[in-house]
């Protein structure tokens, strides 16, 4: 009898049991998430953000040292003042019109803002994550004087032609904290190219932030275009080699809180670097339209007429398309992850001149 007395209450402890757990894991969407103020969250949305399908940030960004939409436009420093741009950048004719272009180049730790509130202990070029991005045309010589101002051995490592003492890859050619090194070759072949950290481990050197876009124009005038660079990242901010943030230059979701203004008609052009460590593969997909691929943009002609392009990292195209309708379109990873975690974003299509929007031609334009 005692037996049967103690099975049955262990039945009923357990059915009690069950039935907390259960009412748990059936609580609101909105309580389940809860988080404090500025942490991430993929499921809830920034007041007044556009919602979409997918997800939205919690809180506001509270560092402003790195602006996404500044760097879409930006290479060879050109958002600084003359007096500012001529520490980091300066050309000097050649006899064969040709330019040599002199860089400065440091690497620093630095914590760097991912998500509104979320800060990640990374290793930067000149203080940002992507590092500024270089551009020049093809014969034009690239110079780069390098500090390591880190606590790690790093390097410069471009894709691209170049001699192999400029290689960046083995231990001898590593930068040890507190020295220099300078890095000189030709900028060849035409094309999209990246350049990032190449000391050991590289996996730990490329997801901690060290790289950036390397754009060489080909010579000759092409079609003025609205140029955007965009460099496919991500960041593990638990150190567990899985990514918990993804995006489009560094902040999740910064696209979709500060929609890129383009003008319906005008040919837009963009420069996709991808770079995520932790993934084999990343993807690009833009809604409502299609577009010109030309991968590497070694070639002339595109590859391929779509609207969504697969790249595994280091993989890089050039994308052009005009939009012939206004209104917000999104462009996102076609991988539901990534975009849930930070890579979306809206193209705003406006049919009015943009208030003080820059010209973005060709390197070879801008300079004649």
């Amino acid at each position: 009898m005692q037996r049967n007395h103690a099975l049955v209450i262990a039945v009923i402890i357990f059915i009690v049991a069950a039935s907390i757990y259960l009412s748990l894991q059936q609580q609101p969407a909105d309580k389940a998430n809860d988080q404090p103020d500025g942490q991430h969250n993929g499921a809830k949305a920034r007041e007044g953000m556009p919602m979409a399908a997918h997800a939205g940030v919690v809180g506001n960004y509270s560092t402003s040292d790195f602006d996404p939409s500044v760097y879409l436009t930006t290479w060879n420093f050109n958002d600084l003042p003359p007096k500012e741009r001529e520490k980091y950048y300066k050309e000097t004719p050649l006899p064969d019109g040709t330019l040599i272009r002199e860089y400065w180049f440091s690497a620093q730790d630095k914590k760097i803002e991912v998500a509104p509130g979320v800060f990640y202990d990374a290793w930067v070029y000149n203080g940002q994550a992507p590092g500024p991005t270089v551009r020049a045309t093809d014969g034009d010589t690239i110079r780069i004087y390098f500090k390591n101002d880190g606590s790690k051995p790093h390097t410069i490592h471009f894709h691209g032609l170049h001699p192999a003492g400029m290689d960046g890859s083995f231990p001898d050619q590593f930068v040890n904290p507190g020295e220099n090194f300078t890095y000189e070759f030709k900028a060849e072949p035409a094309g999209l190219h990246l350049y990032h950290c190449h000391s050991t481990p590289l996996k730990d050197h490329i997801a901690h932030g060290l790289y950036g876009a390397y754009i060489v124009d080909p010579k000759g005038s092409r079609a003025p275009a609205h140029e955007l660079v965009m460099v496919l990242n991500s960041f593990d901010t638990n150190f567990d080699e899985e990514n918990e943030i993804y995006a489009a230059n560094t902040k999740a979701f910064y696209y979709m809180n500060n929609p890129i203004k383009v003008k319906k008609g005008e040919l837009v052009r963009i420069y996709a670097v991808n770079i995520v460590e932790f993934d084999q593969i990343n993807s690009l997909h833009i809604h409502g339209n299609f577009f010109n691929e030309y991968r590497t943009g070694t070639m002339p002609e595109p590859n391929a007429y779509t609207d969504i392009i697969e790249l595994g990292q280091g993989e890089r195209s050039v994308l052009e398309l005009r939009f012939n309708e206004t209104g917000l379109f999104m462009f996102h990873a076609h991988q539901t992850e990534f975009t849930e975690k930070g890579w979306m974003g809206a193209f705003d299509v406006q049919d009015a001149e943009l208030p003080g929007q820059i010209e973005n031609l060709s390197s070879q334009e801008v300079e004649e």
